[in-house]
């Protein structure tokens, strides 16, 4: 398993308290555990991932730290949601990590015993054709994480009965694999994200910024409108996906991922722009981007060429009289 991490609030004091989905041996811990940033404070493990984010809101922790987004599954609603429409957390980083699915079971079962199958709904939706394939009959449960689904049916022992989840939970939870790597995409990949109730870490010169759109008007050729702020910028979007507001039928918001820093003049400018003029701009935060795009020199070329014209303006303005 391998991660890749951009990380801020590496000089904040230490040890700080980092809430997560629990218990332990969750694909969240082992994140936790590889970057270097967490690595050495305090875990605190939380039974859902609302407990993550409101021990974060509330005081009871520094950070939370929860998953956001799958390659193969897309993006974990509760999260996405809750980030949006409930809380005021500020997404401090990102990091991306593979993940590796196991089918785990007590010592002693073979596949073909198994006749239920617990994990967390998104584990479970990536495994579908495994499931098809070679456990069409089996009963499907949820849990409300891959470790506790293990947790759960070691201390079972249900020999009818396996989990999907960690390798390293296996090992935690003494159950055996009865079958790796069985996610429907091999190279498939989770981004966790760490939340505070403040702060916005400095400008890297490879960020990201999450907003969250919310149109006061549904008109024809409004959203075309916001996404030409960013186009006419060269501000490159990663990520946009509409989530239900969860206040009316047909009625919804719009989730982008941005390249590039809120202290980045252009897009401050795009984002003051749709503030002023067509939408309500919720800031999620910007923080260090885990991966390089190609897209970050387009970026910089055009703030470059924004700056040149603002010096151009400022010329033309020093010969105002009166």
């Amino acid at each position: 398993m391998t991660g890749r991490a951009a990380s801020a609030h590496s000089d904040a004091p230490a040890p700080r308290r980092v809430a997560y989905l629990g218990p332990p041996g969750t694909f969240t811990e082992e994140a936790l555990r590889l970057e270097t940033t967490f690595c050495n404070d305090t875990h605190i493990p939380m039974s859902t991932i609302p407990d993550v984010l409101d021990a974060a809101a509330n005081g009871n922790a520094d950070f939370g730290f929860v998953a956001i987004e799958n390659s193969l599954g897309g993006s974990v609603n509760v999260t996405l949601d809750n980030l949006a429409l409930e809380s005021e957390l500020l997404i401090q980083c990102e990091i991306v990590m593979s993940v590796q699915l196991s089918l785990l079971a007590p010592p002693g079962v073979a596949l073909t015993d198994v006749k239920r199958v617990v994990s967390f709904p998104m584990a479970t939706a990536q495994c579908r054709t495994f499931l098809r394939t070679h456990l069409p009959d089996a009963d499907v449960e949820p849990a409300t994480s891959t470790a506790e689904a293990v947790r759960t049916t070691a201390d079972a022992a249900d020999p009818h009965t396996a989990a999907i989840g960690a390798g390293r939970a296996a090992e935690i939870y003494r159950l055996i694999s009865l079958a790796a790597d069985i996610g429907d995409d091999h190279e498939q990949h989770t981004r966790f994200v760490a939340v505070a109730a403040s702060g916005i870490p400095a400008a890297t010169g490879h960020d990201k910024t999450s907003i969250v759109i919310f149109q006061r008007e549904d008109v024809p050729g409004s959203l075309a409108g916001i996404l030409h702020e960013f186009a006419a910028r060269s501000i490159n979007l990663t990520k946009l996906e509409s989530r239900p507001t969860k206040e009316a039928l047909g009625d919804y918001c719009f989730v982008i991922d941005l390249e590039g820093h809120i202290a980045d003049d252009l897009l401050a400018d795009s984002l003051l722009n749709i503030q002023a003029k067509k939408a309500d701009v919720k800031f999620l935060g910007s923080y260090p981007a885990a991966s390089w795009r190609e897209g970050d020199a387009t970026r910089r070329q055009a703030d470059s060429d924004w700056q040149r014209a603002n010096d151009w303006l400022a010329n033309v303005r020093a010969h105002l009289t009166g």
